[in-house]
């Protein structure tokens, strides 16, 4: 799950409504890569709320995907490729995408980044 979808949940927006739903569909499994945690921690931090909210939601909602060597490459790769294509396309969403790419999985968000990324599940 990418950060965009943790934000509208944590937010209650309606949107945040439609990541609850995929949330709690006892058929999926979520998993947020730990870069995505970092940026939600960044996120509250510099709004000034109380990132330890943020990091509780993950933690209880998803499990964890590490930062490996294998990982690490696959999300170079994925990040040359699609800056290719879209000049502004970040390092931390090239850590989304592969690992969705690496669990053969989605990534849930509403980031116009991934809009026409094949595993892409926008909400």
């Amino acid at each position: 799950m990418d950060a965009y979808a943790w934000i509208e949940y944590l937010d209650g927006s309606t949107r945040g409504a439609k990541v609850r739903d995929v949330l709690e569909d006892p058929r999926n499994s979520i998993t947020t890569s730990t870069v995505t945690l970092a940026e939600l921690v960044s996120k509250y931090a510099r709004t000034r709320r109380d990132p330890r909210v943020a990091v509780a939601a993950v933690e209880s909602n998803s499990t964890l995907y590490p930062i490996n060597p294998g990982l690490a490459v696959l999300a170079g790769e994925v990040h040359a490729e699609e800056r290719r294509r879209k000049r502004d396309f970040g390092l931390s969403d090239a850590f989304v995408l592969a690992t969705a790419r690496t669990r053969s999985s989605k990534v849930l968000t509403g980031d116009p980044h991934f809009k026409d990324v094949l595993e892409t599940l926008m909400i």
